[in-house]
């Protein structure tokens, strides 16, 4: 299909006699091409450029235009935005300038390697030479056009709607386009560039400061307000106000003809999901098959408990017939005995016997009591273990002294292994014994049980929270009435201490001579000031360790308990939370104030921050400009004031242009302000009739009239609009 659209347009290329010229409006918004003559451009397009990657193969193409939503899953256009060639409206990009012509070519049916029409191609008023000569180029160079012209836009739909009796030959357009607003006079049909007027101001702000106010109103559908779609909302609900201030009055006050004007665009909402409680009969199935799944996993681990004892038995019973072996072997002879065994010496294998004679006792739930030995002995055992503990230093020698040191060392810390091992069994049999105590509980009532675990579970949960609370809350003074924690409350015991030992020393610091370090009481001062000696926070908090177990127990015997994560407990205990969940009514985009107060940018584009004058002031800076000095003139210029771009189609554009005018003229004065018949398409409409007349190619340069002139004969070239 697309091949066949290919021979079609270039069948259509080859009916056109070389001297018919191709017309080109190339605006910084769209981009329009077609023959001199006709009424329609054949091809239209976004003047952008993109040059995505293709996801499955890797490469980069070139997509002129639009991308079409379709194609999207095949590129990847994270890496690559759009591109335009203008810089505000002047073409300065012209890398991208010849992908796109090369696209346009392409779509109006041109083959071979150039291009035998003349080219009449749009600018902007008042276009820089060194842009218009590097178009110039790009044409004569790249394309082999025979001759070019360029003329203005906007003067050529003002022409355009002079012959259709819109407008008259004394007149100013005014043409607010994609990124510039122009204001032009004309004198006996013929544009007066030395009374024109620019300003930075265009419908791409007036779009882009709607997509703003959206985004910062609903932050949560930025990602919906794209480029594109406020486009759309912009020409389907944007208007301008007669009066700014009384249309803001209007919407503040919340009269009735402002919720008229209001607008709403739904975006698709789906509501979440209702949850619905459990009932009783669920609770209880899922509370059978859990205490099913419970007994299976106890009997499992009984089972995997009776297993290991045995296994432990049996290795037990063979290290004490291993022993009893060695007890009848001599003592030369042990090592050699051992060999095959594994085992070094006796030591050893004492060791290990005791190792898993206690391993066997912890299986069996048994208190881990010391060897019967040690308990007898312990001197004994340290004295053999440990022989130069009590051995005065005056006889040891140099080397033995470091013996001794060493031993000393290793009995403190095998002492407090000990100690600490014991204290865990203790803790692991009180543990048990209390776990106990609450299973007996449970059995006996276990709804009164539950219920006090639950009121358990709530206090030592609020105890946590309030902690948090002081750690994470700001500093207030002691004026607070709303129930702010200040700096001192959120110190522990030692961290006070330390601020007061700072304060003071400073306060000492100041009275006189500065002896702080010179006695040793100033260092142990330093030293309870030192931060290293804070350990409050480095220690284990009980309540979060409470919090853990109460919850593991309260999911054990509740099936409907739902574990509170961090922060629930302050929002239902009244405070409004931060983050809520969205209702149909986030997804319903209210459009009101928005509607005016965007396109109030082309009037005031101070709300904006660019410093420069309105539309209605343009016209009057254009009247100023001209060198003529009468008012017959500037009546004539005010009764013919056109108005043509893409945001003059704005419902409310001419009423509040000639209001504004009104304002800034003599009173009396004819004022007229009409809109193009099309104001997007009337340019290039001008242009094509312009190039249609026989007297075109006059106003035309050849590529050998632009080199024996050079570039700066471009800088005076215009081309003569009453031959339209």
């Amino acid at each position: 299909m697309a091949f066949v659209s290919r021979i079609r347009r270039q069948s259509d290329y080859n009916t056109y006699p070389s001297s018919i010229p191709i017309v080109i409006d190339n605006g910084a918004s769209y981009f329009r091409i077609g023959w001199a003559g006709e009424t329609e451009p054949r091809v239209v397009f976004r003047n952008i450029v993109q040059r995505p990657r293709h996801k499955a193969t890797g490469e980069t193409v070139t997509i002129v235009g639009d991308l079409d939503p379709s194609m999207m899953k095949y590129f990847d256009c994270t890496r690559s935005g759009p591109r335009s060639p203008f810089d505000s409206n002047v073409v300065y990009q012209f890398e991208i300038m010849e992908y796109i012509l090369d696209y346009a070519f392409d779509r109006l049916g041109a083959n071979g390697s150039g291009i035998d029409h003349p080219i009449l191609i749009t600018e902007c008023a008042c276009n820089p030479v060194q842009s218009r000569s590097k178009m110039a180029e790009l044409l004569f160079e790249t394309y082999g056009v025979p001759a070019v012209a360029f003329g203005v836009d906007a003067a050529f739909s003002y022409k355009y709607n002079q012959l259709h009796g819109i407008c008259k030959k004394d007149g100013i357009v005014l043409c607010p386009g994609f990124t510039t607003t122009h204001s032009i006079p004309f004198v006996d049909g013929e544009p007066i560039y030395k009374g024109s007027s620019r300003t930075n101001i265009g419908g791409y702000h007036v779009t882009d400061y709607l997509k703003q106010l959206l985004s910062l109103k609903y932050p949560f559908h930025s990602s919906r307000f794209t480029w594109e779609k406020a486009e759309d909302l912009k020409l389907e609900h944007c208007y301008i106000a007669p009066d700014y201030a009384s249309e803001i009055r209007l919407f503040q006050e919340g009269r009735k003809e402002a919720e008229e004007k209001t607008r709403y665009w739904q975006l698709p909402w789906i509501p979440p999901p209702t949850e619905v409680p459990p009932s009783e009969e669920e609770i209880a199935r899922k509370a059978a098959i859990r205490e099913k799944q419970g007994q299976r996993l106890r009997e499992m681990a009984e089972a995997k408990r009776v297993s290991k004892i045995n296994d432990m038995e049996n290795q037990l019973i063979s290290l004490r017939f291993l022993l009893k072996q060695v007890d009848q072997v001599e003592e030369d002879d042990i090592p050699t005995f051992l060999s095959d065994t594994g085992y070094a010496s006796r030591q050893e294998l004492e060791s290990t016997i005791t190792k898993v004679t206690q391993s066997l006792r912890k299986a069996r739930g048994e208190p881990k009591n010391e060897p019967a030995e040690y308990e007898e002995n312990p001197d004994s055992l340290n004295n053999e273990k440990y022989p130069l503990m009590n051995v005065p230093d005056d006889i040891l020698t140099p080397e033995q002294l470091k013996d001794k040191k060493r031993q000393m060392f290793l009995k403190t810390t095998a002492e407090g292994r000990l100690r600490a091992r014991q204290k865990r069994n203790e803790e692991e049999l009180e543990k048990e014994k209390r776990n106990q105590l609450e299973e007996e509980r449970r059995r006996e009532n276990p709804e009164s049980y539950l219920e006090e675990l639950q009121a358990q579970y709530k206090e030592v949960l609020e105890r946590v929270e309030q902690k948090k609370r002081l750690k994470t809350n700001g500093s207030s003074n002691g004026n607070n009435k709303s129930g702010g924690i200040g700096r001192g409350e959120r110190l522990s015991a030692a961290q006070r201490e330390r601020m007061r030992l700072l304060t003071t020393a400073a306060f000492d610091r100041g009275k006189g001579e500065d002896t702080f370090g010179s006695r040793d009481e100033d260092w142990q001062l330093y030293k309870l000031m030192s931060k290293d000696n804070d350990d409050d926070d480095e220690q284990p908090d009980s309540d979060e360790a409470e919090l853990a177990r109460l919850s593991s127990r309260l999911q054990e015997i509740d099936p409907t308990f739902v574990q509170k994560v961090e922060g629930e407990l302050s929002q239902t205990s009244g405070e409004v939370p931060r983050v809520r969940p969205l209702t149909e009514e986030d997804y319903k985009i209210v459009i009101g104030i928005e509607r005016f107060r965007c396109p109030e940018i082309l009037f005031h584009p101070n709300l904006i921050g660019i410093d420069q004058v309105g539309l209605d002031e343009m016209a009057g800076t254009s009247i100023r400009r001209l060198p003529h000095d009468e008012k017959e003139l500037e009546e004539r210029l005010t009764s013919s004031i056109l108005m043509t771009g893409g945001c003059s189609l704005l419902p409310g554009m001419n009423e509040r242009l000639e209001c504004g005018i009104r304002m800034i003229r003599p009173c009396g004065s004819p004022i007229n302000v009409v809109r193009a018949m099309d104001p997007v398409l009337d340019a290039w409409r001008g242009a094509s009739a312009f190039a249609a007349n026989l007297n075109f190619l006059g106003n035309a340069f050849t590529k050998m009239d632009y080199d024996e002139k050079g570039e700066d004969w471009l800088r005076n070239y215009q081309i003569r609009y009453n031959y339209l």
